[in-house]
């Protein structure tokens, strides 16, 4: 049986989801002329009626007709809905394939989660353009986007990422859930990009009704009391009773206008914003999961044995109701005669405790299940890539065939690497565009995509977790008066505070202390990678500085020499961009200037 390609299948998928958009668009079109048909034959068969004065038949056909006339609507909006689906379904295949071409630049770049100084991000274009979060990121909201990058800006522990790969593996052959899962949240993307920050303070807020226990009394009793009067006026007696209700429920009215106009604006802002997540909360409601991280997260949609998405609908039902205000007449007898927007008050401000302490952890779980859903379609897409074993044993790193997942190119060249224990530096030498920083940028991106719970570029890996550290592309600073190579010293002192924590740290150094002389680049070179020999740190340095290739010998077994190697053949400088044990042997920067002109 020949296994269809995930870029074959997306493709397929991409045009048969946008056919069936042009089948829902064209029914779309047949509803519409059908409910203007509809409308304008029920008016002119109104007028025609009333004028030659059948009235009974005619109110019948005006009653009838508007709730035909409704459903029509309700049918049209259902239609739109499936048409635009599709459409979203017909998208999210075809940004799949565009992901493999290595086509980014449509995609959110995640640029406003980046931190300055950040321990690595920067160096391993983890954000930005033709970054690996718009490799990764299948999230929608705004939540969902933040909490994946926030799982790319920190490792995670031992257990939490093997937790995330038995997750991500359960929904990995789920296609049709995951895609559908953003396709839900895309019909409501411009009000899930909003993050719901002021909503959920306004949840903490005070209630309206905190120390006035006389109006919650007074918006139960009135009304009562206002529709006995109305009955004992109709019945022939005095009519001031009920005058005098309505005249004291007017003047509440009136004293707490601002406050209920507050609430209503307050509630259906609040309503938009969770209208927006039902759809995402309902998928995932009514999916049956086997993984314990995904099970727990499930349980987390449940608010007092209820789904979540049930209170949500509780609320459209409140905010239906408060919205009658709206209506002026309908307003002046419902809030004169009933106290109505008090009475819904009320009752929003019980929903609001039971949600303000529980709608926070809905709205984590359902962000966190996108950004699981956003690792799973990374795996899929990339079914050659590796699910690193995580280990136990301290700095274990090994890996067969690793790449740099933003290297698109059929001629990506792939290398292995093997190394365990803390103080550890594999020091790579090679000439100028021989490949060692791309290959250092290779081994940090694989390890944030490992500590994240993702699949790695490589064909097996076996890490152990740790923080990942780079000191790469330091530059001066204008602003604030500093040259680069000062710049690298302030990262390397954040490297030696980071190590004295004694948690793990994986170093990165390219091209170590460039910006100063041969002899103190080489003296600083090698304290620096003693003194990291002493720490709960291992990593890579890559430099020019042959000479220190000799501290393999100071340092036996915990200094590896490795390099990269270029050769001129037919006039022509060539790469094989392959890591071999030892120092370089072949440098090419006096053929380079010659090739410039430069004459030596």
């Amino acid at each position: 049986m020949i296994q269809t390609s995930p870029e074959a299948l997306f493709t397929e998928r991409e045009q048969r989801f946008f056919a069936a958009e042009e089948r829902q668009a064209n029914r779309y079109r047949w509803v519409g002329w059908l409910r203007l048909s509809f409308f304008v034959g029920s008016v002119l068969g109104c007028a025609v009626l009333f004028y030659y004065g059948h009235n009974g038949i005619g109110l019948s056909l005006l009653f009838g007709g508007y709730f035909v006339f409704a459903t029509l609507i309700h049918w049209h909006n259902k239609i739109e809905y499936a048409r635009k689906h599709q459409l979203y379904l017909g998208l999210i295949n075809r940004r799949e394939n565009e992901r493999l071409r290595g086509e980014l630049a449509g995609f959110p770049s995640g640029e406003e989660f980046q931190e300055l100084n950040h321990y690595y991000t920067a160096d391993l274009d983890v954000f930005g353009d033709t970054s690996l979060f718009q490799l990764l990121n299948r999230a929608v909201t705004r939540l969902g986007q933040q909490r994946l990058a926030e799982w790319l800006k920190a490792p995670a522990s031992a257990a939490e990422i093997v937790a995330r790969q038995e997750t991500v593996a359960e929904l990995v052959p789920d296609l049709e859930w995951r895609q559908n899962l953003e396709a839900r949240a895309m019909h409501h993307h411009r009000k899930t990009q909003q993050l719901p920050q002021p909503f959920l303070l306004w949840l903490k807020t005070p209630d309206f009704f905190a120390g006035k226990s006389w109006l919650v009394a007074l918006t139960f009793l009135l009304p009562l009391l206002t529709i006995g009067a109305a009955i004992y006026w109709g019945q022939g007696h005095s009519h001031y009773p009920f005058l005098g209700l309505v005249l004291i429920q007017f003047l509440i009215a009136y004293k707490f206008q601002q406050e209920r106009d507050a609430y209503y604006e307050e509630s259906t802002g609040m309503y938009e914003t969770l209208r927006s997540y039902t759809d995402l909360l309902v998928h995932i409601e009514g999916r049956t999961f086997q993984s314990q991280k995904a099970l727990e997260l499930q349980k987390q949609l449940k608010i007092d044995d209820q789904q979540a998405s049930e209170h949500v609908r509780k609320l459209a039902s409140i905010i239906q109701f408060l919205s009658a205000r709206l209506n002026t007449y309908l307003n002046f007898l419902l809030n004169h005669m009933l106290m109505w927007d008090f009475i819904w008050m009320w009752r929003l401000e019980r929903w609001k405790k039971t949600m303000s302490e529980n709608i926070g952890q809905v709205l984590s779980a359902a962000a966190e299940f996108e950004a699981l859903a956003s690792l799973a379609a990374f795996q899929y897409a990339n079914p050659d890539y590796a699910v690193p074993k995580i280990s136990a044993v301290p700095f274990q790193f090994d890996t067969q065939e690793l790449s740099h997942p933003l290297i698109f190119s059929e001629g990506r060249k792939a290398n292995s690497i093997a190394f365990k224990g803390a103080g550890h530096t594999v020091l790579i030498t090679g000439s100028n565009m021989s490949g060692k920083s791309t290959f250092l940028r290779a081994v940090g991106v694989n390890m944030v995509l490992a500590f994240t719970g993702a699949v790695v570029c490589a064909s097996r890996a076996t890490v152990f977790p740790g923080q990942v550290y780079t000191s790469m592309r330091t530059e001066d600073n204008l602003a604030e008066n500093t040259s680069s190579f000062y710049a690298e010293l302030k990262r390397l002192k954040i490297l030696l505070d980071l190590t004295v924590t004694g948690q793990p740290v994986y170093f990165f150094l390219d091209e170590i202390l460039k910006g100063t002389n041969s002899h103190d680049r080489h003296q600083g070179a090698m304290a620096l990678i003693r003194q990291l020999h002493q720490r709960q740190a291992s990593g890579f340095v890559s430099t020019h500085d042959l000479e220190l290739g000799n501290m393999e010998q100071e340092l036996p077994g915990s200094v590896q020499n490795y390099s990269f190697n270029s050769y001129f053949e037919d006039g022509q400088l060539h790469f094989d961009y392959t890591l071999r044990p030892g120092i370089c042997q072949s440098f090419n920067a006096s053929q380079l200037m010659r090739q410039m002109g430069i004459e030596l």
